[in-house]
């Protein structure tokens, strides 16, 4: 069964004699976790008749497109939901201090960041634009979400029409604000190309992680070959165009990318540049050969970079208290076999 995309619900609803108002309002109440039968209208006076009669039936299966499996919630506000799909396959999903959600883009991925437990099931399948949005849809019948980051299993780059699909349904009808809108990537060029012609165009993370080329090979053997000097490039047009700061992303592996010659580093690219740096410590894996820096190293790290000017936010990988870094949750329920990655420090 292919992944379901929201131009295959437009299709249903057109069958059934919904002209584009009808279905903009069908998908605005789903994305928004409303029932099908909100507001003071008489729906026989404003639906075709087809439509009435079959919305019980277009209503479940909307509910079908994603439902919790399991929930997980921790000490610092979050829960981290195991989500199963129509075709019985999971992905994680994430709800967020501050009313945030973090969604899953596809199940595995392909860039195989030696970091993350995500990265070692190798890419399953694409994850539907209308299964993205279910994500947000079940979040909702949580909690309140008024920000949506495409940051949780998979790289969004490499299921770009799914994505974007998901985030034009999202940033209209689905009334999530432009800039609550973060789409997360390790430096794809197509991103850099699609993103500034979109109808929605949503602020962007980058995954940096190091300012050396030859350990961003190694920590991420499959992204695209960007120096961090040629990403940043890039990440500042896309901030200037959109006057969006870029949220680059750093994953603190202790010995690893945490020294004094990175900290140069990151002075190096980001002085003068529209950017927040996000520094998040290692979130443990069992089977994997990192460790995460103390909280106390990592808080002297972001003060030594705000005193030389860099803006930078320090934060918990949300759930550690659950063991919940993205792809465990996932990787528990399905038992898949581990890898062991030996990495020395570069």
């Amino acid at each position: 069964m292919p992944p379901m995309r929201i131009e295959s619900l437009r299709q249903r609803l057109r069958a059934l004699g919904a002209n584009p108002r009808h279905q903009q309002r069908v998908l605005r109440l789903w994305s928004q976790a409303l029932p099908q039968r909100s507001g003071r209208r008489t729906l026989e006076h404003f639906l075709p008749a087809a439509l009435v009669a079959e919305l019980p039936a277009v209503e479940r299966e909307l509910t079908a497109l994603a439902t919790l499996a399991s929930a997980h919630p921790a000490e610092d506000g979050s829960a981290r939901l195991l989500v199963k799909l129509a075709d019985g396959q999971m992905v994680e999903t994430v709800l967020l201090p501050r009313d945030g959600v973090c969604v899953s883009t596809q199940i595995g991925c392909a860039v195989g960041c030696v970091f993350c437990m995500t990265g070692t099931t190798g890419l399953i399948r694409q994850v539907g634009s209308a299964e993205i949005v279910a994500q947000v849809a079940l979040a909702r019948s949580l909690r309140p979400v008024k920000k949506v980051v495409f940051m949780g299993m998979g790289e969004p780059a490499h299921n770009l029409d799914n994505v974007m699909e998901a985030i034009e349904l999202l940033g209209t009808v689905g009334n999530i604000g432009h800039k609550n809108l973060v789409f997360s990537t390790v430096g794809d060029p197509r991103v850099f190309e699609a993103l500034p012609r979109g109808p929605v165009k949503p602020a962007l993370a980058l995954s940096l992680h190091t300012t050396k080329a030859e350990l961003r090979e190694r920590l991420l053997p499959r992204a695209p070959r960007l120096s961090p000097e040629e990403l940043v490039q890039a990440g500042e047009a896309y901030a200037r165009a959109t006057d969006y700061p870029i949220q680059y992303q750093w994953t603190l592996l202790d010995g690893i990318n945490d020294g004094d010659d990175e900290l140069d580093g990151i002075v190096r690219l980001l002085t003068g540049k529209y950017a927040i740096l996000n520094m998040i410590p290692f979130n443990a894996v069992d089977g994997m050969p990192f460790t995460r820096p103390s909280w106390e190293k990592a808080a002297a790290i972001a003060r030594h970079l705000h005193r030389r000017g860099i803006l930078t936010k320090l934060r918990q990988s949300a759930g550690q208290d659950v063991d919940g870094g993205c792809g465990q949750l996932r990787a528990r329920a399905e038992k898949p076999a581990r890898r062991v990655i030996a990495l020395a420090p570069g």
